[in-house]
């Protein structure tokens, strides 16, 4: 058998028997999981200078472990200098053991390192059991090398599962690992 992250192992041997006895489901199947994060961040000054598209592609990258892709306008927009077709910003989509190795990584080592650090907030939810976390300064993740960062930008990171309710979502996000503010 081959290699398995942590997580995805928690999670078929811990967090199905918790979130089952919670909620109460009769099959398996119904049991919420976890099927993509996304993590994305907008280079609005990418307008101006398209070397910044280049260092945040490289970025994310790195975060992600997973080559990342630069997000190109649809629309011209005037006020914002913004030309159809322009590159203004860059997102990767993370699926099966990546994703379970970057919510590992996200958890244990990046964000204990923010300052000041409670939790986080448990308002991010979007109704369909889907959570948005942002992220303000990407020099908390270790695959980051503060030396050769040229400007702090922070990102978004979006967890998309399959649970019904918001209330699902946050119990299965407690169970693997994500710090929650407590009210």
């Amino acid at each position: 058998m081959g290699y398995s992250p942590r997580l995805k192992e928690e999670y078929k041997s811990r967090v199905i028997k918790a979130l089952t006895e919670e909620f109460g489901y009769k099959n398996v199947m119904q049991v919420p999981r976890l099927q993509k994060i996304v993590i994305s961040r907008g280079v609005g000054a990418a307008v101006a200078d398209k070397k910044l598209i280049d260092y945040s592609v490289d970025e994310i990258s790195r975060i992600a472990g997973q080559k990342a892709l630069a997000t190109i306008s649809k629309k011209d927009v005037a006020s914002f200098k913004l030309r159809k077709g322009m590159p203004i910003g860059v997102k990767v989509t993370l699926r099966g053991e990546r994703m379970y190795e970057f919510l590992d990584r996200l958890v244990t080592s990046s964000l204990p390192r923010v300052r000041d650090f409670n939790g986080i907030k448990a308002s991010g939810f979007d109704g369909r059991g889907n959570y948005n976390l942002g992220v303000t300064e990407q020099i908390i993740f270790p695959e980051i090398d503060i030396d050769k960062v040229n400007k702090i930008q922070g990102m978004d990171i979006t967890f998309v599962t399959t649970a019904e309710t918001d209330k699902e979502a946050k119990s299965l996000l407690t169970e693997l690992g994500l710090p929650f503010k407590k009210n």
